[in-house]
């Protein structure tokens, strides 16, 4: 089943004269429950890929579907709502909420959606995400490790249709880095969670399912592993 849809996706910057083509002219789709790594150079727009397909950036060509959504044919606000509750995104930098608890950070997209935790679903993460003794701590009391758990947390939180995660090791050192990516992997085999992760890291990679590879903006290869 097709869960993501990237038709013709184009993002171009201009500063006077000079253009960027940032995404150039990008297709591809993705199946509900593949772990997909994206890798390139560093300027090669894979970041600006994940964001478009987040619906975090607008293109200035293409489309994007998710699990059959036209995202851009909706407004800002709209596309807000559907990025909070079909998307997770799992930053380099965590990006919590400092007077939050780790079950509150957890919990906010839910909360910024006006609804009731489900609170099974909470006690089921905390107790995967070996966060169940740091549920009342707050961000500055976790190490790095933990922190980026409490933001895989929050992606999950609403059961998105795919989770992205923008270079999710980049700010931690290869043990808890190694953590995050078999918490991914986790996240992908039990709950089925379709994945697609950043990273320039052959070795996380490899351990994905599938790997496209991005170079000036244009994928050079989509190779499929197993």
């Amino acid at each position: 089943m097709e869960i993501l849809k990237a038709e013709h996706l184009s993002k171009i910057y201009r500063t006077g004269e000079n253009e960027v083509r940032a995404v150039d002219d990008v297709s591809f789709t993705v199946e509900k429950g593949e772990f997909v790594a994206i890798v390139g150079a560093s300027g090669s727009g894979k970041s600006t890929l994940l964001h478009l397909l987040g619906g975090v950036d607008r293109p200035t060509s293409g489309k994007v579907y998710i699990d059959g959504q036209d995202i851009f044919s909706l407004d800002n606000d709209a596309l807000a709502i559907f990025r909070r509750r079909q998307v997770g995104l799992v930053y380099q930098f965590y990006n919590l909420i400092p007077v939050l608890t780790v079950a509150e950070n957890v919990t906010l997209p839910v909360l910024l959606d006006g609804q009731k935790p489900n609170e099974t679903r909470l006690e089921e993460l905390l107790t995967v995400l070996g966060l169940q003794e740091r549920r009342g701590h707050l961000p500055n009391q976790l190490s790095g490790g933990q922190q980026q758990r409490v933001s895989i947390g929050r992606a999950m939180m609403n059961s998105p249709a795919v989770l992205l995660a923008d270079e999710p090791t980049g700010n931690l050192d290869s043990r808890a880095g190694e953590e995050i990516v078999n918490l991914l992997k986790l996240s992908n085999r039990q709950y089925d969670q379709t994945v697609i992760v950043i990273t320039h890291d052959a070795d996380i990679a490899r351990q994905a399912g599938r790997i496209i590879t991005i170079e000036d903006g244009r994928i050079r290869s989509d190779e499929r592993i197993g």
